[in-house]
Formats: C-alpha cells, sequence, structure tokens
C-alpha cells in the first residue's frame, strides 16, 4: 500500500501544487520584484530600487502609525481572545446542561462576515456613544477599543472550540492523581492542564495573531481609519495606498512585502516559543 501511495504520489498532489504556484507563489514573486518598481500595471514597470521603500517610511508617517496601531491592538486581541475563550471552553467541558448549545451560540459570530460584522457593531456602538454626544470616529480611542471588541466577539467562539478539544484530550489520570497529592483546583489548572493543552495554545495563538494583522474587513467597516488614519490598520494602509494614491502602486507593493516579513517573522517566533512549551503526552 506504501508503495502504491509513493508511485502515485505526484499524480494526486500536483493539481494541488499547480494551483498554488499559479494562484500564491507565482504572485508573490512577481509581487516582490514589482515593489522595486514604479508601475502602474504589470507592463510598464520600471526599476527603481529600493525607493519605494524608503517611500514607505520616509514620504508619509501614515504607515508607521499604522504599525503602531496595529501591534497595539494585536497585543490586546492576543490576550483578550485567548485568556476569554480558554475560560469559556474550561466551563463548557464540565458536566452542565445545555454545553452543545452554547458552543454553538458562542462560535456562531465567526461564521459571519467581516464587513457585515463591522457596520453592525458600528450601528450598535455609535447608538451607545451618540447618548455621550460622541461616535466612534471621533476619537481613537473608541475606535481602537471598538475594533478589539469587534475581534473578540468574532473569534472567541473559534479558539473557544479548539481549546474545548484539547482540553478533552487531556488524561484524566494526571487530574486524580493531582488531587490525591493535595493539588488544589488552581494548582491543577497551572501545573497539569495548561502544560498539557499547550499544542492548542500554540494554534489559537498563530490564528489569533495572524487574522488580528490581516485584519481589513473590520476596520474598513466599523471606522475606515478615521479619525485622520488614526485607527488605519497595516493592512487597510496599504490598500489605501495602492489604490488611492496615483503613482503609489510601488509604494503599496513595498508596504506589503514589509507587512508579510514582519507577519512571518512574528508568526515564526511565536510558534518555536510557544512549541518549546509543549510537552509529550
Amino acid at each position: 500500500m506504501q508503495k502504491t501511495l509513493k508511485r502515485y504520489f505526484l499524480v494526486f498532489t500536483l493539481p494541488t501544487l499547480v494551483a498554488f504556484a499559479l494562484a500564491f507563489i507565482i504572485p508573490f514573486i512577481m509581487g516582490v520584484y514589482m515593489s522595486f518598481c514604479e508601475f502602474t500595471t504589470v507592463d510598464n514597470a520600471k526599476f527603481v530600487g529600493v525607493s519605494n521603500y524608503v517611500k514607505a517610511f520616509v514620504g508619509s508617517n501614515s504607515f508607521v502609525s499604522a504599525l503602531g496601531f496595529t501591534v497595539k491592538f494585536v497585543i490586546v486581541a492576543i490576550l483578550s481572545i485567548n485568556i476569554l475563550a480558554f475560560a469559556l471552553a474550561l466551563v463548557l467541558t464540565k458536566k452542565i446542561r445545555g454545553t452543545n448549545i452554547f458552543r454553538t451560540i458562542f462560535f456562531m459570530p465567526n461564521l459571519i462576515g467581516g464587513i457585515v460584522l463591522g457596520y453592525t457593531w458600528q450601528q450598535m456602538l455609535n447608538a451607545i456613544l451618540l447618548k455621550y454626544q460622541t461616535t466612534l470616529v471621533s476619537n481613537s480611542t473608541y475606535g481602537y477599543w471598538g475594533l478589539v471588541l469587534l475581534m473578540n466577539w468574532q473569534m472567541i467562539g473559534y479558539m473557544m472550540i479548539i481549546y474545548i478539544a484539547g482540553l478533552q484530550n487531556v488524561p484524566t489520570d494526571l487530574i486524580e492523581a493531582a488531587k490525591i497529592d493535595g493539588a488544589t483546583s488552581w494548582q491543577t489548572l497551572i501545573n497539569v492542564t495548561i502544560p498539557m493543552v499547550m499544542p492548542s495554545i500554540t494554534i489559537c495563538t498563530f490564528l489569533t495573531l495572524s487574522n488580528s494583522f490581516k485584519l481589513y474587513d473590520q476596520n474598513l467597516a466599523l471606522t475606515a481609519g478615521a479619525p485622520m488614519h488614526r485607527t488605519e490598520m497595516m493592512a487597510l494602509n496599504i490598500v489605501n495606498t495602492f489604490y488611492g494614491k496615483t503613482g503609489f502602486q510601488g509604494v503599496g507593493q513595498a508596504k506589503a512585502v514589509i507587512f508579510f516579513i514582519i507577519v512571518a517573522a512574528i508568526g515564526a517566533i511565536q510558534l518555536v516559543f510557544t512549541r518549546n512549551k509543549e510537552v509529550d503526552q
């Protein structure tokens, strides 16, 4: 059986590899090259060296501002989403009635599109803030916490499902042994449960990290970067540069390459760090 699988391996994987190359690898390579060019279309690209990368940082402070805003958002989003999702998973793995219903309810926001979520939360939050004679876009602080709230509402249920799967795989004999040894519930959680669910923590941290950095739809619908681009995240800043400024397509592409490098580097560091904390079961 193994010999047969190895023999026909390329037959089954070739269509996927071709599709992946056409949809990702080739456009990515072209994108990196175009980041060193001045262009309006692919056919009229003119090589200009690293000037696009210089303009990304020197020409305007909007990209640096968007980077700082995004980093602050990502830190708070990762901590809040994972802590709340893990807490919900702990509760819903107890023997209480209606756990399946609650799991479904908490997971449902993840099925709603980002644009719909953004406009829905914009209407709800502005309705509350109008009572205090302000809106989401009148103060960047309101826009920031509005994005954090939206992201939490959308992703907590998804992360909760992953944590539930991890908690259900924790050997019961370890929990019982800890109780026999006199460990408190808190000590059991810290010294037994959390180390055993580190694979789930690795996955959830990576997903929240990548999704928070790449946030675009919700940012566009909720605040569109207002006021004065102070709530503009990196993805929105790149799109606005590429499509909103004539002759800045190369700069927008350079920002996209920088964005990729930053997210890839941080994601790789996070994976290495959390995987080193995992224990063999």
